[in-house]
């Protein structure tokens, strides 16, 4: 019996640790983490390829996990041309980026994706994340999901882009992304570098 209970023990002990590591490959990046996959190629709407690195800009990267439904992007998504704008004058790249692999038969397919992306004039690369990679690889939870980097691909600020949906009016009174980027490309400290995400759950695969 003694071996028996020893026995159970151990793979209880095993299975934590295996569990563990399972759930900490997916943990969320760190402020001054360089962006995970840089490399990796994604399909672009505009029908060619795109990566992290490809779309960087001499003072970094924006980075937006986003979709085409979901009721918080819908809500945002009026700010995408004003942010695009904001980066291009502050020679920072930008990137949407759908991971909604779980449902790219339907609302999220490549299909949808360039429809939308011509639709509303994306000027941006809005890329297909193939099984949730980058998701995954980012520790990305919501639409929208945003991340961004400097110069040097290094994390400054992730989170949110305002706070529309802290406040009852639903109006936004701080404006964490647009400040993040001015601050950032003038060498200034971020405060807040961390804001929660508000948003729709990323329909991931499971792995």
């Amino acid at each position: 019996m003694k071996k028996i209970i020893i026995g159970v023990l151990g793979l209880a002990i095993v299975a934590f640790f295996a569990f563990k590591g399972e759930g900490d490959k997916h943990t969320d990046i760190a402020l001054g983490d360089k962006a995970p996959k840089a490399e990796l190629e994604m399909k672009n709407t505009n029908g060619e390829m795109a990566s992290l690195q490809s779309e960087k800009g001499e003072n970094g990267l924006l980075v937006v996990f986003s979709c085409n439904t979901c009721p918080f992007v819908i809500a945002w998504e009026d700010q995408y041309p004003e942010l695009y704008e904001l980066c291009a004058a502050n020679n920072v790249g930008m990137i949407a980026i759908n991971s909604n692999e779980a449902k790219r038969d339907g609302d999220d397919s490549w299909k949808a994706m360039k429809v939308k992306a011509k639709a509303d004039k994306y000027q941006f690369a809005y890329v297909v994340d193939t099984d949730s990679e980058l998701a995954y690889a980012f520790g990305a939870t919501r639409t929208p999901h945003i991340y961004l980097f400097d110069g040097d691909m290094k994390l400054t600020f992730k989170g949110a882009i305002n706070d529309k949906y802290e406040n009852k009016t639903k109006t936004a009174g701080k404006h964490y992304l647009k400040d993040a980027i001015g601050k950032m490309v003038n060498g200034e400290k971020i405060d807040p570098a961390i804001t929660k995400p508000m948003g729709c759950t990323i329909k991931k695969v499971k792995v």
